[in-house]
């Protein structure tokens, strides 16, 4: 048994080799015959003795029945995104911050190509790997292991005797190159189906297609730029933590650079836009990060971005075409945005068709009408955009373009705010209930699960949901009448629906879709009022006191709650059982005794939410990280709480058990003169 065994990992191992010579670094060193037959003696072998399939075989790439739905993950780290640059001089005055709040005349920084795809988590435990993740809202993603499984350029297991760590999280990037694009994009198109607009797009459908083996047949490839363990088995900067990465057999940027000074980040930047168009896939730019982990930490982070990386986008790509016509889309708060229906045209290998106009404003400061030839830009994966009308001699120009007075979905009247056409409809128009459905079911705001695109498209058209209390009227007998439902789906929607009627008061404040308030501004209301019922009795000069509420937010917060539908709905979500939770408000609050000290949560609190949790410490002048380390003041730890407690202990930084932790709150709420 033993030599089987043995025999066995040498064929797995033969197997990695190649894979990693042929996927990773484009180069055969044996026939297709002769690998077909290394892989089938290692398949005839499994098949004769299953109880020696290892998860990590390359037999294990594809495979399985189609998955129910994809489960969600809460992420060890969190996943930042970038701020973006577009000019040399703004990443010149990011430089500028970094060293005068590093209190260092130079900085040295490590730069790479942003690629333009799919952000995902890696986990591998003893060297195999065991999950990955979409990147989600950065907090939570969603777990598509099975998929990522069916991409050959991801190792199965590391390489032997190179010294990785036990337990190893892992930032990357799905993409598709850009030949495999075009084939699978022409496969479409010969069996009638539709075709992708763009890369991303093709790698993103990809990734969360529910059957891996439609996965495996995509050509999806990854590479890892993010080595986001803390500890001692980590290197001293980013450059040296992409090369172990490289040492251990994940695929890495074979284009980077570490850069001595930030004149040779913005060389590099140069360089690779003059190699774009050249390399087989596509990038929109260059990410500059400091390079030392310890001047990464001091510089910290803000609540979706580190202050120690940029993104330096390159310039837009611009074309000429012809406007068609000027259509009028509506969106989830009712604003009509015109749309530019184009000729075809091509920008960077994009076919662009629609362009957005903005608002009625823009449309007529930019005089664009129906027949005249416009500059198109696309930027990224930022919608593209008309640039300016461009005179043609002798062109005889049609009418001026006319902002409709009824929306074009409800026919109800439309009312201007500013630059912006709204539509008065509200629940009677089909667009914007949509668009409110999805926006309370996200990820940000309720997050319910089993409630998607297509199943409030479907509610809403059978006129099964006519508002959001409707949906807590929903039962699991009517689900099962529909198309598409079957015991398991209806079960997770109803389960989810129950759960979300336990509802965060600010996640609450964001599900309404109230104009201009998102998570932010949720939460400083919540932690102002502290209620619903506070917040509804709210004016607008008492909103405009609080610090960050300026005149447009308060207004647009009064008048949700002075509309006499909105509070009949919320009304009746309550009366169906939604309850929205009261926090503690600190009664000065000019009083912050915790400002300054930064804290991080981890496992489960069974008094009280984590965002309950957050809000208690922010109203107190607080921090909460998503990330340990020395400069942590404090980790509050529930049930089951992780590798973050660990590192806590490690490093000394004092922590809190949840009783402790509610003492502590105590101790420091200021009391009322």
């Amino acid at each position: 048994m033993a030599s089987l065994k043995q025999r066995l990992e040498e064929l797995r191992q033969i197997i990695r080799q190649h894979d990693e010579w042929y996927y990773v670094h484009n180069r055969s060193e044996i026939s297709d015959a002769e690998y077909d037959k290394i892989f089938r003696d290692l398949q005839n072998l499994e098949q004769q003795f299953p109880d020696l399939v290892s998860v990590d075989s390359p037999t294990q790439r594809v495979g399985g029945a189609p998955l129910p739905q994809f489960q969600k993950i809460q992420h060890e780290f969190a996943l930042l995104s970038l701020d973006s640059e577009m000019t040399e001089d703004s990443v010149r005055t990011f430089d500028e911050r970094v060293r005068r709040e590093l209190d260092q005349a130079h900085v040295d920084y490590s730069a790479e190509p942003k690629f333009d795809g799919l952000s995902i988590e890696l986990t591998y435990e003893q060297g195999v790997f065991v999950r990955g993740a979409t990147r989600g809202d950065g907090t939570i993603g969603e777990d598509v292991t099975h998929n990522l499984r069916t991409i050959r350029t991801l190792p199965l297991k590391l390489k032997e005797d190179t010294g990785f760590p036990t337990h190893l999280v892992v930032r990357g990037e799905v993409f598709i190159k850009l030949p495999d694009f075009h084939q699978l994009n022409q496969r479409l198109t010969e069996t009638g189906e539709d075709t992708f607009a763009n890369p991303r797009n093709a790698a993103s459908g990809a990734l969360r297609q529910l059957d891996p083996q439609i996965t495996a047949k995509r050509s999806l490839t990854l590479t890892c730029y993010d080595f986001m363990n803390e500890g001692e088995e980590k290197p001293d900067t980013h450059f040296d933590a992409v090369s172990r990465l490289e040492a251990w057999g994940l695929p890495v940027p074979l284009i980077r650079s570490h850069c001595p000074s930030i004149h040779d980040a913005l060389v590099f930047h140069r360089d690779m836009a003059e190699q774009r168009d050249s390399l087989p896939y596509e990038i929109d730019g260059v990410v500059i990060k400091v390079n030392r982990f310890d001047w990464q930490a001091q510089l910290g982070e803000k609540s979706r971005s580190p202050r120690w990386a940029i993104a330096y986008k390159f310039p837009a790509r611009k074309e000429l075409t012809t406007v068609r016509a000027i259509a009028v889309s509506v969106g989830r708060t009712g604003a009509l945005t015109p749309i530019a229906i184009l000729d075809p045209v091509d920008i960077g290998g994009v076919t662009v068709s629609r362009a957005s106009l903005h608002n009625v404003e823009e449309v007529a400061r930019k005089d664009v009408r129906v027949g005249d030839t416009v500059k198109v830009e696309r930027a990224g994966d930022v919608i593209p955009d008309i640039v300016e009308r461009v005179e043609v001699a002798g062109e005889r120009r049609t009418d001026p373009f006319v902002p409709p007075d009824q929306c074009p979905v409800c026919q109800s009247h439309t009312i201007q705010e500013g630059p912006v056409l709204y539509c008065t409809g509200q629940t009677v128009c089909s667009a914007q209930l949509k668009g409110s459905l999805e926006y309370y079911a996200s990820k940000g705001a309720m997050n319910i699960d089993g409630l998607g695109k297509k199943t409030i498209a479907q509610f809403v058209d059978e006129a099964i949901v006519k508002d959001l209390a409707d949906l807590y009227t929903l039962k699991k007998e009517r689900l099962l009448e529909l198309e598409g439902f079957a015991d398991k789906s209806a079960t997770q929607l109803i389960e989810g629906l129950e759960k979300s009627k336990q509802a965060v008061l600010s996640r609450f404040l964001i599900g309404l879709g109230i104009r201009h308030v998102g998570s932010h501004v949720a939460k400083v209301l919540a932690n102002q009022y502290g209620s619903l019922p506070k917040i509804q009795e709210a004016s607008k000069d008492e909103l405009q006191v609080i610090h960050e509420i300026g005149p447009e937010i308060a207004a647009s917060v009064e008048s949700f709650f002075q509309e006499a539908r909105n509070l009949q709905v919320i009304q009746r979500m309550q009366d169906l059982g939604v309850q929205v939770e009261a926090i503690d408000v600190v009664a000065e609050v000019s009083q912050k005794p915790l400002t300054g000290k930064t804290f991080v949560l981890t496992g489960t609190l069974e008094a009280m939410t984590r965002d309950e949790a957050m809000q208690k410490i922010e109203v107190l002048g607080g921090r909460v990280m998503s990330n340990v380390s020395k400069k942590t003041d404090y980790v509050v730890a529930g049930a089951e709480a992780g590798s973050k407690l660990e590192k806590a202990q490690t490093l000394n930084v004092p922590v809190l058990e949840e009783s402790a932790f509610k003492a502590f709150l105590s101790e420091n709420i200021p009391s009322t003169p």
